[in-house]
């Protein structure tokens, strides 16, 4: 009895968190529709603590911070966790759009290439 019991608590403290994580998620969703990148990064930040223990949601969290970080013209940032992407999870989905992201950053002359910035002149 005290095994069932044990599973039972165990299952819904499981089904907990994850409700938890995906509840943040779609309110951080919500909030990047409505342009209110503050309240994104607080709902990233509780995902983060409740996903502590499952690290597939880190690509989907840093792809949302990367294009709020865009969106408040902090390009820089926004490359660094794209790259973060690429680096932790290459062969996701995220690591997919990352690129992308920083293709267009790089286009739009808001994050330097590679090739360029060894080549920047010395004060």
């Amino acid at each position: 009895m005290r095994f069932v019991l044990f599973v039972a608590l165990a299952l819904s403290v499981t089904g907990c968190t994850r409700w938890s994580m995906n509840h943040h998620m779609n309110l951080a969703y919500k909030a990047y529709d409505r342009g209110n990148c503050e309240q994104v990064m607080l709902e990233l930040s509780k995902v983060d603590r409740a996903s502590r223990a499952r690290r597939y949601m880190q690509p989907e969290v840093s792809m949302l911070r990367g294009q709020c970080l865009e969106r408040q013209k902090l390009f820089i940032d926004a490359a660094q966790t794209y790259q973060f992407i690429i680096t932790q999870y290459p062969n996701s989905e995220y690591a997919f759009r990352a690129r992308a992201r920083l293709e267009t950053l790089q286009s739009l002359g808001h994050y330097p290439t590679r090739s360029a910035s060894a080549i920047r002149p010395s004060s």
